[in-house]
């Protein structure tokens, strides 16, 4: 019998704001919400972005939100004062001096330094000389300053000067602006993209309402796993990205460059700093699909019974000129010149960066974003024993190749097999009729062309094939880009936030779905979709990486979920189950209304709770390790018995 997986928190950030409470997924339903659910959204992104800050009085303990300014205001006034400023510094947008300006991004251009009728001189200090000397340079030592010689040119040297230049791609999915989650904790010397994992991770374990210290105290050491990871491995300055530039632009190297850039640093920080585990460590890459890449490994590892509680999550940073350059050199990403091109603007006219990127509909590639999302999962008796809130569960992750291809970047017939594969999974758990008339796709929708035309073909003919018409199909990088490692994240909370509202958020940025999208028995929304949602079955989640990395997940609604733990388990059980859902519930409400203040519970225990090794003990059938109550099992039974 196969434990169910169930999605017992969730938390991070994007382009949206913070991904538990679904905040994140209410900015972008932000005008079909009722005023006390709106309201809630914009102060949690008030507070992120600086505008507002929550204060505790000294003498009765009692607060409330004061202005930049230290005046205290009326929540009731938070739209009116600053809905603008919120709005326009969330989502996708022109990028902020936070990331770089691209309006006058630096780089180095090669010049050729041709001496005229006389020699070319200038002095430099004697530590700054290159070694060995290039060809034509001669040195002369300066009398009255031994640390400084003159240098004489007198043929063609090349050298790099810095400059400046305007970068053609000026849009991104920053997170909202204001927001530095590095500055939550002790983060000296760490990536972005670590900063990143640190707080989405920490968002996700706080959303339960249940301390982890419970759930490590009630399960074996080994049966807890971590299954994270980057796509680009940390390509930033205090990553990967500063090694390899470091010597080239004349600075040095540091010790923590490389191994803080490896792109499995993500799960390596939760288990050491953040949940402190002993148990499985994992890290799969498959590009734009790594999020479910490594979710298929959590399922099939909780489902097998080898593990029984499970941190999922990817996260990336890539908004920096190095990425996007390779990008954009590919022609994938959507610059200003080819935005022009499509709305008809002049050379001299700005694009509308929040209309960047239009999945489905007339487009000119992707826009780059940055985001970090984790899920805890548990199996399904766990999640009874705890009195875990249900956001939903995962019946399975199907990962299918393209075969052979003309082009690596290309599509291909993979993503064929796991749509398939993921509405049949549906179908057997849930009947087709709920498939039908209860279910809906969160798209890759990268926002190419190519894109388009043969990701809307695979929904169409999956449709015909199990007899669904009217298929709602939306795209979560219309909101915050294409975030790459952890894009199928992005519409993991989507889903859920669909299953609690019931509201499908439209593709907003564009006008309508362009005439080559295969849509006869589709419904792509241009704006939010209502849906029944004590109808609401299945999402299907769609994700096509670089490669043919194709995935494709079927996620099952709280309300299925919960059908399903109440006939496994019987009444009695589940009765049980409610009474200490209660107390999961509040807690976790506080947790929410914390954030909303500013007050992140971010996990950090750099050198704390240290395993003294001396006190571990083993024998030939368990091993006790310090601070875990219960022990390892050795002993198992031979799985080849009948080979043998």
């Amino acid at each position: 019998m196969n434990s169910l997986p169930v999605i017992i928190g969730m938390g991070g950030v994007n382009a949206a704001g913070r991904t538990s409470g679904h905040h994140g997924y209410r900015r972008m339903v932000l005008d079909s919400l009722d005023d006390d659910q709106r309201q809630q959204t914009l102060i949690s992104l008030a507070v992120m972005m600086g505008l507002v800050s929550y204060q505790i009085q000294d003498d009765d303990q009692s607060g409330g939100y004061r202005d930049a300014a230290g005046e205290p205001f009326d929540i009731a006034e938070l739209e009116a004062r600053f809905g603008d400023s919120i709005r326009s510094a969330s989502l996708v947008r022109k990028i902020g001096k936070a990331h770089f300006d691209p309006d006058a991004t630096p780089w180095q251009s090669k010049l050729t330094l041709k001496p005229g009728a006389e020699p070319v001189r200038f002095h430099l200090k004697v530590r700054e000389l290159p070694q060995p000397l290039p060809d034509g340079w001669t040195v002369t030592p300066l009398a009255d300053d031994s640390k400084v010689v003159q240098v004489t040119v007198e043929q063609s040297t090349e050298m790099l000067a810095h400059g400046l230049r305007e970068f053609p791609i000026k849009a991104a999915g920053g997170l909202p602006e204001g927001f530095a989650p590095g500055d939550l904790y002790n983060s000296r010397f760490q990536p972005r993209g670590l900063h990143l994992t640190v707080f989405g991770a920490s968002d996700a374990l706080a959303s339960m309402g249940i301390e982890w210290e419970q759930i490590r105290q009630q399960i074996r050491p080994d049966q807890v796993g971590v299954y994270s990871g980057s796509g680009f491995g940390q390509l930033e300055p205090l990553g990967l990205g500063g090694m390899l530039q470091g010597r080239l632009q004349g600075e040095r190297v540091s010790s923590k460059q490389l191994p803080m850039g490896i792109n499995s640093m993500p799960t390596d920080f939760l288990s050491a700093y953040v949940l402190g585990s002993v148990g499985s460590a994992n890290t799969s890459t498959g590009a734009c699909a790594s999020f479910l890449y490594n979710l298929r490994q959590a399922v099939d590892d909780i489902k097998s019974g080898k593990i029984r509680c499970a941190l999922v999550g990817n996260a990336e940073a890539p908004i920096n000129p190095w990425i996007m350059d390779g990008f954009g050199t590919m022609g994938a990403l959507a610059n200003d010149d080819n935005l022009r091109k499509l709305d008809g603007l002049s050379a001299d006219q700005t694009p509308d960066y929040r209309r960047c990127s239009r999945p489905f509909g007339e487009n000119c590639g992707f826009t780059i974003g940055e985001s970090a999302q984790y899920f805890v999962l548990c199996d399904d008796a766990l999640a009874l024993e705890l009195g875990a809130e249900v956001f939903g569960s995962v019946s399975d992750v199907f990962v299918n190749a393209d075969g052979f291809k003309k082009s690596i970047t290309a599509p291909g017939v993979g993503n064929y097999l796991t749509m398939a594969k993921a509405a049949a999974a549906a179908e057997s758990i849930v009947g087709r009729e709920a498939l039908q008339q209860g279910s809906f796709v969160l798209a890759h929708g990268s926002s190419t062309p190519q894109n388009r035309t043969t990701e809307s073909r695979i929904f169409d003919k999956v449709a015909q094939a199990f007899e669904i018409t009217d298929w709602p199909v939306s795209a979560v990088k219309a909101y915050v880009g294409h975030t790459i490692s952890p894009a199928s994240g992005d519409q993991m909370a989507v889903a859920l936030g669909v299953f609690e509202h019931g509201i499908l958020p439209g593709i907003k940025t564009i006008d309508k779905v362009a005439d080559d999208v295969y849509q006869q028995r589709l419904n792509i929304p241009v704006e939010d979709l209502p849906l029944e949602r004590h109808k609401l079955a299945v999402a299907i989640l769609n994700s096509k990486g670089f490669g043919g990395n194709n995935a494709s997940a079927c996620v099952l609604a709280p309300s299925i979920t919960r059908q399903m733990l109440l006939k496994r388990h019987g009444l009695a059980a589940y009765e049980q189950y409610q009474l200490k859902l209660e107390q999961t519930r509040q807690a976790a409400s506080e947790y929410d209304q914390q954030a909303c203040r500013g007050q992140y519970r971010v996990r950090y225990h750099f050198g704390e709770g240290l395993i003294d090794e001396d006190q571990l003990s083993l024998d030939s059938e368990q091993l006790n390790v310090p601070g875990f109550d219960q022990s390892v099992q050795l002993k198992r039974d031979n799985p080849f018995d009948d080979m043998v």
